[in-house]
């Protein structure tokens, strides 16, 4: 199957899955990643299951680590309606998604990951009960948060997180053991692909472009151990993970459904997003303010990324190329616009931090006359 291929029509998901699993084993063609972006209810996080029950069903055994709407079932809240006291996360322990986690140490290789996101801890009590007369017990999270009152910090415990810092939560619990799977270890050797069906719900672009940086590096490091089906409806998480994984063996794909009921498989190639730019307003009246927070380089980045789409080109440096300093320039948007730099509480930028980012933005927009000149006044 290649890139070149306009259209494929495809008569059910079960089959798209089955085609899935033989072009990761094309001797021909071979790949490692599949890149799938598809509108919401075309099917995909029925695509994820079909693909994961087809290596089950013929290998008697699972044979896919899955992240979709279902994996985030695994985890439900108590509030504590009686009392308003003790809020938590609970976890069923009982999944094979969550095999053995309290013997491997799960919380220090979650909170790392964790942290590159919010500002907010937790712990994991493998021992909760919901009422003392349980017989059975949950596993529950227990989120922690610092609070400066009066000069004095205290952790507050048992914090009712938001759904999206709940969401980064679960995505890097699966994370861990993502690379507990690359890394070898023994409770998840039955894992041969790992199956990501939108990641980043309830997430603005500012953290998008950082979970998408993240995930593309993770899996760079185990593709000679286990092949990977990204889908989603998000653009910019689809375009960010194309670009990333650019230098690799990959195929980027947009699902769709027509009226019919068919299902159409086409290379993105044939058919680019468009993207507006309507954040670049924000952006300049921010320079102007010099009110300038470091999230605003995802904004930056967010807004190349969707530029490079539009213009066709391979990667978001390539909006920038040509103009003084753009090797800089493309390293200073790759550093500071996810990983450790990217902070869930807005943080004003330091005087260095913000000249540079006045000169991406300065640059960016002298380069590209937009035929908007309201929204840029």
């Amino acid at each position: 199957m290649s890139n070149k291929i306009k259209n494929r029509y495809v008569p059910s998901l079960s089959k798209l899955a089955q085609y899935f699993r033989d072009w990761f084993h094309n001797s021909s063609e071979p790949i490692n990643f599949i890149l799938l972006y598809a509108h919401n209810g075309t099917g995909k996080t029925r695509l994820s299951m079909e693909f994961k029950d087809r290596g089950k069903k013929k290998k008697e055994r699972p044979d896919t680590l899955y992240f979709n709407a279902y994996t985030e079932d695994l985890f439900y809240w108590d509030n504590d309606l009686e009392n308003d006291t003790r809020r938590v996360l609970l976890i069923n322990k009982y999944s094979k998604f969550l095999n053995d986690i309290e013997a491997m140490d799960m919380e220090n290789k979650i909170r790392p990951l964790f942290q590159r996101y919010v500002d907010t801890n937790f712990s994991i009590d493998y021992k909760y009960k919901k009422k003392e007369s349980d017989i059975d017990v949950f596993w529950a999270v227990n989120f922690i948060r610092e609070e400066n009152i009066n000069g004095t910090v205290n952790n507050v415990d048992f914090i009712k997180v938001s759904r999206g810092e709940e969401n980064i939560f679960i995505w890097c619990t699966f994370l861990a053991i993502c690379q507990l799977v690359i890394d070898g270890d023994e409770s998840y050797n039955w894992v041969e692909y790992i199956y990501i069906d939108d990641p980043i719900s309830s997430l603005d672009d500012n953290n998008v472009i950082a979970v998408a940086s993240d995930l593309a590096q993770l899996l760079k490091k185990g593709k000679d151990k286990v092949k990977t089906v990204v889908s989603s409806h998000h653009t910019l998480f689809f375009n960010v993970m194309c670009n990333e994984l650019r230098k690799e063996e990959h195929r980027c794909f947009f699902l769709h459904k027509n009226k019919t009921g068919r299902y159409i498989l086409r290379a993105t190639d044939e058919t680019p997003f468009f993207h507006h730019i309507a954040l670049l307003s924000e952006l300049k009246q921010v320079r102007d303010s010099g009110k300038i927070q470091t999230y605003h380089f995802n904004t930056l980045r967010s807004i190349l990324e969707k530029t490079a789409v539009f213009f066709g080109y391979t990667d978001f440096s390539d909006c920038i190329h040509g103009v003084d300093d753009e090797v800089l320039y493309a390293r200073a948007l790759n550093l500071l616009s996810h990983g450790k730099y990217s902070v869930f509480q807005p943080v004003e930028m330091g005087d260095d931090t913000k000249e540079l980012f006045i000169r991406i933005l300065d640059e960016f927009l002298k380069k590209y006359e937009f035929a908007l000149p309201d929204l840029l006044n």
